[in-house]
């Protein structure tokens, strides 16, 4: 089992990194770093040893954190926008639906996918790290994380053409 105490010291400047990587800034990965370990304490309970390493279910948790802070700062931003726009007279909630739509089924593509496709997806995509990178959060090659994501890719696809047909 693991203890608690030396969680923190053992995987934090591993987390930090990571989040460093996420973010490019310093005290944005500080603050993240803190989130994703209090987020860890509070569900260690549900940490499976046998299911996956700690550092990977670490990294998970630090890269959902990361997302919810981006979501927030895109509200934000949209928000800001939104109030600019409408200040001018303009609004186009049609661009902005279509938008809106077509990240929901990307994302619920996602959602189909295995858990590890998933999470390099996100790793690739919304967290732009490289497969070398990728394959380290892994404990992979970053061949592994190279051709993992080609098949993600590949299984979206088909899942487009299913629907398509």
């Amino acid at each position: 089992m693991v203890e608690r105490e030396d969680i923190y010291g053992n995987y934090a400047g591993f987390i930090y990194r990571y989040i460093m990587t996420l973010t490019h800034n310093s005290h944005a990965a500080e603050e993240l770093t803190q989130e994703t370990f209090y987020q860890a304490m509070k569900s260690l309970d549900s940490f499976d040893e046998g299911k996956s390493k700690l550092s990977t279910w670490l990294c998970a948790i630090a890269r959902n954190v990361w997302l919810q802070e981006v979501n927030r700062e895109k509200k934000r931003i949209r928000l800001a926008d939104r109030l600019k726009v409408e200040e001018a007279g303009f609004h186009h909630v049609e661009e902005e639906l279509l938008k809106g739509e077509a990240k929901v089924e990307f994302f619920k593509r996602v959602r189909g996918l295995d858990e590890k496709k998933r999470e390099i997806l996100y790793l690739r995509l919304l967290g732009e790290l490289s497969f070398k990178e990728i394959g380290t959060v892994f404990g992979e090659s970053e061949n592994w994380a190279r051709v993992t994501f080609y098949r993600a890719k590949q299984e979206m696809r088909k899942e487009v053409k299913r629907d398509e047909s």
